[in-house]
This record gives structure tokens, sequence and C-alpha cells, in this order.
């Protein structure tokens, strides 16, 4: 009776996990943000309280990997070539009401984007801060005094900042942990690697899914409404505006107005559908250039493994030394999304090839938004080194792994170190 309560239990706790597929229409065009991709802010209002942990076992380690928070675009051009479009415009009378309300809406949102590219923004430090609070409290028995923390990010600054965002809130919360941070060279083969392999496949030039791709954005692309609503001149539009870039352009600034300080919106120009459209395209090209397309028959999933060999071992050297409390690494979308699938996190496995058909099985923005982040979580009876459960989490919510238990979502170590032990075989 016992084991099939174990089981209902279990079955329950399943239905309720949130779906990484079956995306809809709807979903999107009722949180509009959520088109924004991995440009999407890191949400905290859906978290859910944390399944009861079984009887006799405490937490004692955390394994993490997270991803930079939020960040300005990429390259002050993003934006620049944007502005000075609309200011020609300005120039020749070829701006409509609307499109002059934009360029003043562009040319306030400059005075924070300026220098910035690239740049992890003021909501990215917050993050990262938010989830070290969280973990803190969720899991007070790891961050004792005099416990050790290691903290290593990409050479990227956007990354190291969010290293620091994250461990400084830990010492803030206890001043006598002992926290190394390191930026190095040194670990980018398990923190950011990519074969060759890999990035023959996922090249925008050699991949064999470019000319798909292609027709797939020109399909999901249509500037006409847009481009109208915002020049009046048709002849300027003829010269100066290519309507497909332009609506990709501000497609990318509305998108990361959510990652910003600047108070203004660009969701306006657009029409729910074509956010839609939009996204599904930068979807589809996410999932395949880090996750499991069928035609890349595994290679790009594969360019984890040396990070869950790190896992692993690293997981190792904390249950034999009782100092350890947490090993944090931060990176970027690239290394989340792969991550997340070798570890058959909530399906992010799932392996398909249709464009239209990505959507309804995998999203980005549940996978990786900004600061999406992967935490396993170690724990023991009785200073037990035998007898160790982990919990995995997605974005901070439980994940379930395509192992059996009873006890979700708790699963034996021992059954989960054989499982990824042979996938790296």
């Amino acid at each position: 009776m016992k084991l099939q309560n174990y089981i209902i239990t279990a079955i329950i706790l399943l239905t309720g996990l949130p779906a990484l597929g079956q995306t809809t229409q709807q979903e999107m065009t009722d949180n509009i943000n959520k088109t924004a991709g991995v440009y999407y802010a890191y949400p905290i209002s859906d978290l859910q309280p944390q399944t009861k942990v079984p009887q006799g076992y405490k937490p004692f380690y955390i394994s993490h990997y997270g991803r930079h928070g939020s960040r300005y675009l990429i390259a002050d051009n993003d934006y620049k070539w944007v502005i000075e479009l609309f200011q020609q415009a300005k120039q020749q009378n070829a701006l409509t009401e609307l499109g002059y309300d934009a360029l003043k809406r562009l040319e306030l949102l400059w005075k924070e984007v300026e220098g910035h590219g690239s740049d992890l923004t003021p909501l990215g430090v917050r993050q990262h801060q938010g989830i070290a609070e969280r973990m803190y409290h969720s899991y007070p028995e790891v961050f004792t005094d005099n416990k050790k923390i290691s903290a290593r990010s990409t050479i990227v600054l956007r990354c190291a900042m969010s290293m620091v965002a994250f461990g400084d809130k830990l010492k803030e919360l206890n001043p006598k942990l002992i926290i190394s941070y390191e930026a190095s060279p040194k670990y980018m083969n398990y923190l950011n690697y990519h074969s060759d392999e890999s990035n023959m496949f996922t090249s925008d030039k050699t991949g064999p899914w470019v000319e798909e791709y292609r027709k797939f954005e020109l399909e999901h692309t249509h500037p006409e409404r847009i481009i109208n609503s915002l020049f009046n001149n048709t002849n300027f539009i003829r010269k100066h505006v290519n309507p497909h870039n332009l609506m990709w352009g501000l497609y990318w600034i509305a998108s990361d107005m959510q990652n910003v300080e600047t108070k203004v919106s660009f969701y306006d120009l657009f029409e729910k559908d074509e956010l839609f459209d939009l996204w599904q395209c930068i979807n589809y090209r996410f999932y395949v250039c880090n996750a499991n397309h069928a035609d890349s028959k595994g290679i790009v999933i594969a360019n984890a493994k040396s990070l869950l060999k790190n896992i692993l071992d690293s997981a190792e050297e904390a249950i034999a030394d009782p100092s350890i409390a947490s090993t944090l690494r931060f990176g970027h979308d690239g290394n989340v999304i792969p991550l997340a699938a070798i570890l058959h996190l909530n399906d992010c496995d799932v392996s398909v090839n249709r464009p239209e058909d990505v959507y309804k099985v995998w999203s980005d923005y549940k996978v990786v938004p900004m600061a999406g982040n992967i935490q396993i979580v170690f724990y023991k009876r009785n200073n037990n080194n035998e007898d160790i459960l982990v919990k995995f989490l997605l974005n901070e919510q439980e994940a379930k792994i395509p192992l059996n238990t009873n006890i979700f979502p708790y699963y034996r170590w021992k059954d989960v170190k054989s499982y990824y032990t042979q996938l790296l075989m």
C-alpha cells in the first residue's frame, strides 16, 4: 500500500510539471514577452513550492550551471542602424505619426544602451542575486560557516559579472562562506565547448538546415504592414528601407526591452500574430544550433559531455569532502540548452526536424530565459555517503529525468550516476 501511494503521488506530481512542449499561440499572446524567446526575462512569478524532502534527508551540496542574466543586445549597432534609418526618414519627412513616436522612444532608449552592447543589464545582476538568495534560504544546511564554494564562468564579461553577483549575494547572507572566483580559458573546455563537427552542422553557411530555414523565415516574415505604418513615403521605402531586415531589427529591440531599465515598449508596433511568427523562426534556429534536431544525430548535445563529466566528478569530490558546499558555473544559452538535453530534463532532448513542428514540442524560453539555470541538489541521511538522493531543478522548478523513482522529484544518486556515466561512454 505504501509503494502504491508513492506511485500515485509521483504521477500527480509529474502531471503538474511545467511542460516543455505543447506551446500554443494563445500562451504566447497571453504573455507577449514570451515571444522574445531567449530574451525572455527570468520568470519568478511562476515558481512553485518545493516538494517535501523524504524524512531524515538533508541537503549538503548543490551543483549548478547558469546562463548570464539579462543583457543588452549583442552590439551597439543593433540599435544604432535602426535609429539612424528613422532619423534619416525624419529629415525627409517620411515618417508617419507612429514612426515619429517610435523614433522618440528609440532615442530615449539610446541614452541607456549606448556603449553597452552585450553587457549585463542591472536587471541581470538582480536576477542572479535573487536566484542566489532563494537557493540560500531553500537549502540553509548547505551554506553553513566555512563551507567552500567554487564559482567559475566563461571568459565573457557578462558571465563573470553574473557569477560575482551570485557569489557576492551568498557572501552577504553568510560572510563566513569561502568562495573562489575564476574566469579563465582553462575551464572553457567544459564551460563552453563546441566540437568542430557540431560547428559544421550549426553553421549558417555549411549547415544542412540553412536553406530550409531561409524559406521558413521568409514564409513567417511579413513586413509590409509594419513598414507602411511607420513610413509615409514609398520613394523613401524603395530607396532606403529593407523591410525584412527592419522588421527583424525592431523585433530584437522590442524583445529586449523587458531586460533594460528604460520603461518604454515597442510591442505596439507589431501585431501579436507577427510576433508569434518571428518567434517561431528564432525558436527553430536555437533548436537547430543547440538542442537535439533529428538531423544532427546527437552531435550538438554531445557538446555538453565534458560539462556532464565535470558535474559527475565535482559531485563525487563533494561527497568525499564535507567542506564543499556548491559548484557554481556560468555561461551561455548555448551551454544550458545542450546540458538540459543531455540530462534529458523534462524531455529537453526531444528530436524533430520540421521547422513548423518545433514550437509544439520545444520552446527556447522554457529552457533558457535570461539567467536560466540548472541545479542539482544532493541530500543524504545520517551522513551516509551510500544513501544519497538528488533533485533536479530547471529554472528553479522541479524537473524529471527518465529514471524510475518512487519518491519523485528525488532520485537515487547511484542510479543517476550510473545512467549518466553510460551516456559518456
